[in-house]
């Protein structure tokens, strides 16, 4: 395949970015796949990509397979892959999308994990009142409080908390807004933070989780330092930002049952991506009726 028909994978990066405004790790993770498409169309000497046929598709489904990818992994390359064909179309550089007729294999469904209350309730009982200390309270309080995402959290600037309004405005996936509640544990952690936040940021940084450089705190540094609190903490978890997301919506979900605010709070384009938590729930269910329904109760 030569540079011309690569190129065509930059052409639709960019569409993705500037026509459909997609975040750029999403649009880094489209090139990404579509150019380990374009090795195995190499190959497999295939010179354009009005070459790539269905049994072409299902051939390099297989052979993800065969090097170890997960079920999920090769479902995200073949969406990958017929989003690109899809704007290849539009473009009239080919005369049909071979991966609409290709199932991607079906991945068992993983139940998101979470920590129950009383163990994230000892997690964030961080002790201490050192600026570092307050910038981490202040983070995991927020995470748990309003269930961002982790790029949601290190985006954020200083006007994006309203701490009387008791909320946070935050950019979520497709560049979509949302405004989500901050809890009361959280405002006392951030006005905490804003307090020390001097010790380390300059009047002209916008940020407002920063390091000891003064500078926007990167989502490497966040996570090292959930993960360093959680073993400080006791907690026998593998502990990573994207839990806190998973316990706010598990409980969340065990004590209001209401899916749509759930899905509201997440900023979920989809209800089906929320109703994975429903599963938690009912494993829930599933105790209390095992516990003591007559029919259900083992014979003393």
């Amino acid at each position: 395949m030569d540079d011309a028909e690569k190129d065509w994978i930059g052409k639709f990066v960019d569409h993705l970015k500037y026509e459909r405004r997609l975040s750029d790790l999403t649009c880094k993770h489209y090139g990404r796949d579509l150019k380990t498409l374009a090795a195995y169309c190499d190959e497999q000497a295939i010179e354009n990509w009005a070459g790539v046929d269905s049994e072409h598709i299902r051939s390099y489904s297989a052979a993800c397979y065969r090097r170890g990818l997960s079920a999920s992994s090769i479902q995200r390359r073949l969406s990958a892959t017929r989003t690109f064909f899809r704007y290849l179309l539009r473009e009239k550089h080919v005369q049909m999308n071979p991966v609409v007729s290709v199932s991607a294999p079906k991945s068992g469904k993983r139940l998101p994990g979470n920590l129950d209350a009383d163990r994230m309730a000892r997690l964030l009982d961080i002790p201490g009142d050192t600026t570092i200390i307050n910038r981490d309270r202040a983070i995991l309080e927020l995470l748990y409080s309003s269930g961002l995402r982790l790029a949601e959290l290190t985006d954020l600037n200083i006007g994006d908390v309203d701490l009387e309004d008791a909320t946070v405005r935050v950019t979520g996936k497709g560049n979509k807004d949302r405004i989500v509640p901050v809890g009361r544990a959280a405002r006392t952690a951030i006005r905490k933070w804003y307090r020390s936040r001097g010790d380390y940021a300059p009047a002209t940084e916008k940020a407002m989780f920063v390091s000891n450089r003064g500078t926007r705190l990167s989502r490497r540094s966040v996570q090292a330092r959930v993960t360093h609190w959680a073993k400080q903490q006791g907690i026998d978890t593998n502990v990573s930002p994207h839990l806190f997301r998973h316990s706010f919506a598990t409980h969340l979900l065990e004590s209001s049952h209401d899916l749509r605010g759930v899905q509201e709070l997440l900023g979920h384009a989809n209800i089906s991506t929320t109703q994975v938590y429903t599963h938690l729930d009912f494993q829930h269910l599933a105790q209390i009726y095992d516990q003591t329904h007559p029919r259900a109760r083992k014979k003393e």
